[in-house]
């Protein structure tokens, strides 16, 4: 479980095949601000621009760590295959503050960016999510973009699907690695997990005892 509170920016410094066919994953060497990996272990969970992924190797002194994505993660996925910064968190422990909201790790979809400009002292993003993901978002909800948990303030239903609208103040803008994104930048999405279970009973009220 994670927060969508991020936690250090780090990058993608190498990608590595681990195999010749499509049905294989990478490998990948991410780089860690100085000290972050200080309480970090073999085995542990590290999100990865909201994707959760197990640290493979781990060389704290050189401030690297390793992933393995499969095939799947990479499909299902935007921003795991290629070199560049990525937002981290490590996972939540018991005793944590949960700054944001409860976040599982597990990209829903895929977005595509496009606004994403300074209004007054902050930034509005507007993201184009797919239309099955429609449902799940709302006026004043949570959605987590890149790992990152952010407020909805408004959503248009169109044709080629959901348009939300959030705005990113000063401190996220430059803690984050979401400073990077462009018009056209695909992102990864994660609904708010209450809005699955809320979806599962009311379908479940309709099923016959």
């Amino acid at each position: 479980m994670f927060t969508g509170i991020i936690t250090g920016v780090g990058r993608i410094a190498a990608v590595h095949d681990l195999g010749a066919s499509s049905h294989h994953g990478k490998r990948l060497t991410v780089e860690a601000p100085a000290g972050y990996l200080d309480d970090v272990g073999l085995g542990d969970s590290i999100a990865l621009n909201g994707a959760c992924m197990t640290v493979t190797t781990l060389d704290p002194a050189r401030r690297v760590f390793t992933v393995d994505v499969s095939a799947e993660s990479l499909d299902k996925t935007s921003g795991l295959g290629d070199t560049g910064p990525v937002n981290l968190e490590k996972a939540l422990r018991a005793h944590d503050r949960l700054g944001g909201h409860i976040v599982s790790g597990h990209v829903d979809g895929i977005g595509t960016v496009v606004r994403f400009e300074p209004v007054g002292e902050s930034h509005e993003l507007r993201i184009l999510a797919p239309a099955f993901l429609a449902r799940y978002l709302a006026y004043k909800g949570s959605v987590t973009v890149n790992g990152v948990s952010l407020t909805v303030n408004a959503v248009h239903d169109t044709a080629q699907g959901c348009e939300l609208s959030i705005n990113l103040i000063p401190h996220t803008v430059e803690n984050t690695a979401l400073h990077a994104l462009r018009t056209g930048s695909r992102v990864n999405l994660e609904i708010d997990l209450i809005a699955r279970y809320v979806e599962r009973m009311l379908a479940g009220a309709k099923v016959p005892a």
